[in-house]
Formats: C-alpha cells, structure tokens, sequence
C-alpha cells in the first residue's frame, strides 16, 4: 500500500474503534439495565448478571459495526476536505476513484469482522446465553422447595409445603394465585411432585380442591380433583428453556433447513434461508455504508459552510436504502425462491457508491457559470 493508502487507512481505523466504542457502551448499558431489572430481582448474583451482559455483547457488536465505519468515513471525509488535504491530493493528479481504494479496504475488513461474528461467535452466545437461561430457571425452581415457609415466588402468588419427604414428594400443598384481577384461585392437595420439562416446570398435585373466587361476583367456585398439572414456570418469567432458536442455528443450516430444523424453531423454510443469507449481506453492509459515506464527501467544490449537504444527503441515502431492504426482506421471507432479494439492497447501495464517485469525478458539473463580459455574446 501507498504512504497516502495507509495514512486514510489508519485514520479510519482510529476514528472507527473511537464510534464503535461509545455505540457499543450505549447499546450495552441500554441491554444491561433490563437484565439487571431480571436478573437481581430473581435473587442472582453479580457474577451471573456480567455472564449474561457479556454473552450479548457479540450481537451489540453486531449491530454497531456498520454504523461505526459510516460515522468515521463521514468525519473523516469531512475533516480532510474542511483541511483541504483532499484538494492537495486532487492536484497531485488522484481521481476519486484512487481515493476511495483505502475506504474499500478499510470496509472489507469491518466486513469480515461482522461476518465472523453473525456466522459464529452470535449464535455460539445465543446457544450459551440460552444453556444458562435454562440452568437458572432450574435453580429458581429448586428455591420453591422449602418446607415450613411461605414463599411468594411472584406477585400475587403464595406457596406453602408442609413437609418434603426423602423421596421428593411434597406433603400438604398450599398455592395461593391472586395474580389476576377477575378472579383468585387457591389451590390445596394433599401431596405433589415437582416436574422438570421441556415447557417449563409443572407442579403436579394429588387428592386436592381448588376455589375460584370471582372478584366481580363474589362467588365461590370449588373442584375437587385426583390429580392436576399447574404451570409454574410463570414464577420464573423471562428464564423459562425454550428448544433452539433460529438464532442458534448455523448459517448453513439456515441456507438449506431441513423439515426436521423447521419443526425445531417454528420458523418457515422461507424465513430461515433469508436470515441465513441476511448474515452474509450484513457483511456487504459495512463496505456499502463506508463507500457511501466518504463518496459523499467528494461531491462538489470546496465551500466555506462545510459539507452538511454532502453529509445529510448520505445519511438520507442510506435511510432509504434501509427502507428498502426492509421492503426487500418482508418479501424474501414469503417465498423461498425469493431470497435474491436479500441482497437488494446490497446490489442497489453498490450502484449508487458508483454512481456518487462518477459524479464527484466531474467537477465541472458543479461549477458556478460566470456571466460573459460586456460586450461579448453568451
């Protein structure tokens, strides 16, 4: 590379960890005041809530990454213009097209690093995040095992176990559910087994009543029954096991899913292969939105009020390129032969990086016509 090529190239790597530092610790912040709102009020500890605030991190990154290497082309188009280092550039014979070769560098490396993380390193913190999800909802559970105490797992719920004996079964039940305003349901049994599946924990009960207690007309409903299965995995709301999620699956799973991987996360076969190619167009996003970016700033001679116009005008080419590609996906998800459209986007945010430098390649469509002397015919 040039002295010139690695010049831009470090700028934008400077400026690019600088913007992806703070989106990062904003995005981050914003996820880990809901998770501490979860996690410590269900009695975790510390150490879980960091666990769980670092394994989203990757799909943060994800998401920042593109925005960072728009905003430091941006600024950095903006600066080299505003210190007239691009017109020093220009007069030593650079067209646009060679300016922009260190920007296209600088993007397939953002672009690589997306696609390491939307191919690998996101689903891998999706399966983790969601083993642990499922090994905190077992502890929570375990905690309604007390004997001798009334326990108030949620609002609005009280439970009560007389005693536990050595082969786990739960003597004399008392479960209180006041939860909803129509209506308050106490449920008694004789004994009870706590179950752990798939679904979400059940408390199976045996030999018990349950009164219904209507709010609005204060009458009292009683049935008696041998034996029921009441849902507790609402106590533990937001940590309940789910089966695997499209979002654990691997991207070539996605491209190619399977009836067997359809039934598994619910998802249609239509909707697997755009998220499967979705991950390889946010690896393009990166490169599109830094040519788009720096592009822009060439546009048009140099002016004494800046390049607001230049910068407005990208920020509004890629709100509708994003427009679009939301157009583009509701259609890609309808049909499975549809999923070129995944790339619209991609494919229209190339033609016109393209065509932004064919114009900033013609000044003299930007100059100003200066009026004929006196005297001289137009």
């Amino acid at each position: 590379m040039s002295r010139f090529d690695r010049y831009i190239l470090s700028q934008l790597m400077m400026l690019f960890s600088f913007f992806a530092l703070v989106l990062v610790l904003i995005y981050w912040i914003n996820r880990a005041v809901v998770l501490f709102d979860q996690l410590i009020a269900n009695g975790q500890s510390a150490a879980v809530f960091f666990e769980f605030t670092a394994l989203t991190l990757p799909n943060v990154i994800r998401i920042v990454l593109p925005i960072a290497a728009f905003a430091a082309a941006v600024y950095l188009g903006n600066r080299l213009t505003t210190e007239s280092e691009l017109v020093v550039v220009q007069a030593t014979g650079f067209s646009p097209w060679r300016m922009v070769r260190p920007v296209l560098v600088f993007g397939v490396i953002v672009g690589l690093l997306i696609a390491i993380l939307t191919n690998l390193l996101v689903p891998l913190s999706y399966i983790r995040l969601n083993e642990r999800t499922a090994e905190i909802s077992e502890n929570i559970t375990a905690r309604l095992l007390t004997e001798g105490q009334f326990l108030h797992p949620a609002d609005g719920v009280t439970f009560y176990i007389r005693e536990i004996t050595p082969q786990g079964e739960l003597q004399d039940i008392f479960l209180s559910d006041r939860r909803s305003d129509s209506e308050h349901v106490t449920y008694t049994a004789r004994q009870a087994l706590l179950l752990r599946r798939e679904d979400g924990p059940k408390l199976v009960m045996f030999d018990g009543m349950a009164q219904a207690l209507n709010q609005d007309s204060g009458r009292l409903a009683t049935t008696t029954f041998a034996d029921f299965a009441y849902d507790i995995s609402g106590f533990v709301e937001g940590f309940q096991p789910e089966g695997r999620s499209y979002r654990e699956l691997t991207t070539a799973e996605m491209l190619r899913p399977t009836p067997e991987t359809v039934a598994e996360t619910g998802e249609s076969a239509s909707e697997l292969m755009y998220e499967g190619h979705d991950r390889i167009a946010q690896a393009l996003s990166a490169v599109l939105t830094s040519l788009i970016g720096f592009s822009a700033m060439l546009i048009g001679n140099f002016s004494r009020f800046g390049r607001w116009r230049q910068i407005v005008g990208a920020l509004v080419s890629l709100a509708v390129l994003q427009s679009l590609d939301n157009a583009f996906a509701d259609i890609a998800r309808s049909d499975t032969a549809l999923w070129p459209l995944t790339y619209g986007a991609a494919v229209l945010g190339l033609l016109l990086s393209l065509g932004i430098l064919w114009v900033s390649a013609r000044p003299a469509l930007f100059a100003r016509r200066r009026p004929p002397p006196m005297g001289v015919p137009a």
